[in-house]
């Protein structure tokens, strides 16, 4: 009696990536509302093997942090370029953090070449959070080697101004959270708002401006990169031929 032939077992089907279209939701949230968000009391309280468990008995944190992150289209850049860096993306609103997360669980799964080899996207993760009030909770001191607001909301009305996310009050935070070294990557197609956080960051005493050119001499122009060319936003501008405005600054070591 012949052999009955195996039928061969069809592929997986690959994770589809989620739509845009079904996370949507306002542009912008009032940063001053309590969203009845969760937060952790401290950074020691943060279990971060749920947010990079390929990296669970490494012991390492965040070092890059993308406040308003958006879409994810920073993280999702720099992810596979600093694969041994853990960065997190911090956004308040709903849908779009819920949009995020699951990019990201999809990526990892479709990225994945092979079972042994831990995806590319490992690295990368969010949290829905306020980071104007919050950022503490997250980030030890001097814990951070780079942090990004890109294309921040302008805030256009002097009677907002307050709510803008750079801000004298904010950039002690900021300076805690940063190690001595440690860059603020600012980039907006606003050019009162750019003027307005040059300004703030260039008369914090713990910050000093560092130009594209120095940047990139030391190795960080694929940051600079990304920064310009992967968000939304900034795609956006592309497509409108409007300017973006670049502002970074080196948190300096006080003593």
């Amino acid at each position: 009696m012949a052999k009955r032939k195996r039928t061969p077992l069809a592929p997986p089907e690959p994770t589809i990536l989620p739509q845009k279209k079904n996370y949507r939701q306002r542009a912008h949230a009032n940063p001053f509302s309590d969203h009845a968000l969760q937060y952790p009391p401290s950074p020691a309280a943060v279990d971060w093997s749920v947010h990079y468990p390929a990296f669970a008995a490494s012991g390492k944190t965040p070092e890059f942090a993308d406040v308003g992150c958006g879409f994810g289209g920073l993280l999702i850049s720099l992810a596979p370029l600093f694969p041994d860096t853990l960065m997190l993306g911090m956004e308040i609103r709903v849908q779009v953090s819920q949009y995020v997360q699951d990019r990201i669980a999809a990526l990892r799964v479709t990225s994945q070449a092979e079972p042994t080899i831990p995806s590319p996207f490992q690295n990368v993760s969010i949290v829905r959070a306020n980071g104007m009030k919050f950022l503490p909770n997250y980030f030890a001191k001097h814990s951070l080697s780079a942090l990004f607001f890109l294309f921040p909301d302008p805030h256009f009305k002097s009677r907002k101004h307050k709510a803008r996310i750079i801000s004298p009050t904010l950039l002690a935070e900021y300076a805690y959270v940063l190690k001595p070294g440690g860059i603020v990557y600012t980039i907006t197609d606003v050019k009162d708002l750019h003027e307005w956080m040059k300004a703030h960051l260039t008369a914090f005493p713990l910050f000093e401006p560092v130009d594209e050119e120095t940047l990139r001499a030391e190795g960080k122009g694929p940051i600079v990169d990304a920064v310009y060319t992967s968000t939304e936003e900034g795609k956006k501008v592309e497509r409108n031929g409007g300017d973006k405005w670049l502002a970074c600054f080196r948190r300096v070591d006080a003593h």
